[in-house]
């Protein structure tokens, strides 16, 4: 009977250089390292499609009050730009995160890492306490279109912080524990475009939903 598997495998194929984790196929060929960065890009781009539907229907639904709180009676822009503050500065302290695994730095990399993720935790902190105050007001999402929308337009934007900061964590271990080879940086640079593909939705979300609906 032929073979029908696509991959065969040895304990050798998972060892390279270093220890490097190495994947080859069934022919015995080695899988392409750009093909990681495609695959990312691609995921960013579905990430793309999702939000950008979340802000159509919000710009659909985003007016329909039924009769209840508006953004004006609900938002405080005070608290919102201090969360806005918190992420923009995570965003900035991953860059000099990066610059220093440009420079072998493993220690101070590993310390701008451990500060963008303090970051993370408040601006998730801060969403939380607003999402609870909304709610203690009776502002939940069934209370009309507009809470539907902004809570799962925010609540989403919300999850996917919760996630980046699970992932950067564990990346910190696994440096710790293999170093800065090439298998950690490019996955360092997955976790960096997604944060900062995280950074650009908020702003969008801070323009179109709590700046517009306030003024």
């Amino acid at each position: 009977m032929a073979a029908h598997s696509t991959a065969a495998f040895t304990a050798d194929d998972f060892k390279g250089p270093g220890d490097t984790p190495v994947f080859h196929d069934a022919e015995g060929k080695h899988h392409p390292e750009g093909g990681t960065m495609l695959g990312f890009w691609l995921y960013l781009m579905s990430d793309c499609l999702i939000f950008a539907a979340l802000f159509a229907v919000y710009a659909v639904l985003g007016r329909n009050y039924a009769a209840g709180p508006s953004p004006k009676d609900l938002f405080d822009l005070k608290l919102v730009a201090l969360n806005t503050s918190m992420l923009l500065f995570s965003s900035i302290t991953y860059g000099f995160a990066m610059l220093a695994m440009e420079k072998e730095s493993q220690g101070r990399m590993q310390l701008w890492l451990a500060v963008t993720g303090l970051f993370g935790l408040c601006f998730i902190g801060l969403e939380l306490y607003e999402f609870q105050h909304l709610i203690h007001e009776g502002a939940t999402p069934q209370r009309s279109a507009f809470l539907s929308a902004f809570f799962t337009l925010v609540g989403t934007h919300g999850l996917h912080v919760s996630l980046g900061i699970v992932w950067l964590v564990i990346l910190m271990v696994q440096v710790q524990m293999r170093g800065l080879g090439t298998e950690n940086k490019r996955r360092l640079m997955c976790l960096s475009m997604f944060w900062h593909f995280l950074d650009v939705v908020w702003i969008g979300v801070f323009t179109f939903v709590y700046l517009m609906g306030v003024l």
